[in-house]
């Protein structure tokens, strides 16, 4: 029976869909094509039909979970988003979490097009923090654009902190713990404050 193109596209989505969440949890190099596919509900021939590489189909995965978190987390309230974000729930569940806590350290050992995609993902975080600023003079918006970056940075790095500790070591918690109170201490009330230490939208 021929394939429709909905169908086909379907398929490719459904591909895409498991290869994000089975990388961000298990890592590039720790799940291959073939399980890959199989998880998809398709046989390993069936791969090359939609990509023309594993590295096509990390890429397309990357950038749509990326895509996915942006808009998922625009509207969340901030003190809300980083009790998510930095909670024991988001630390044991990689594969339903954020994709640059999850695999910018494999990122940085991938191929130009992966850290190209991971290089685009991040950017467009720090545009929505952006769209934000328009009453903002330039020198307030570079600074915005500086606090967001050590804003991202410093909950990435937690949660990559904390998973890398034995899952019932109180080490674990402690960072997350740590991270999430200086987070949400009170902040100034000046603009360029307010929205660069936000951690809105940071997966």
């Amino acid at each position: 029976m021929k394939v429709t193109k909905a169908q086909v596209r379907e398929n490719r989505e459904r591909i895409v869909e498991t290869a994000s969440e089975l990388f961000r949890e298990r890592g590039y190099d720790g799940v291959g094509v073939a399980e890959l596919m199989a998880a998809a509900g398709f046989t390993h021939g069936g791969f090359y039909k939609h990509f023309g590489s594993k590295a096509d189909l990390m890429a397309e995965a990357a950038a749509c979970s990326f895509a996915k978190s942006t808009a998922q987390t625009a509207e969340v309230d901030i003190n809300d988003f980083i009790q998510r974000y930095l909670s024991r729930e988001h630390r044991d569940t990689p594969g339903q979490g954020c994709t640059m806590a999850a695999l910018c350290a494999d990122a940085g050992r991938q191929s130009d097009l992966i850290k190209q995609t991971f290089a685009e993902g991040i950017e467009r975080q720090l545009a929505t923090f952006a769209d934000k600023d328009t009453g903002f003079s330039p020198a307030e918006q570079h600074d915005a654009r500086a606090n967001s970056i050590v804003a991202m940075a410093q909950a990435v790095g937690a949660l990559v902190l904390s998973r890398s500790c034995p899952d019932d070591s109180a080490l674990a918690d402690e960072i997350l713990r740590v991270c999430r109170n200086q987070m949400l201490k009170p902040k100034s009330s000046s603009p360029v404050s307010s929205i660069g230490n936000s951690g809105e939208n940071l997966c």
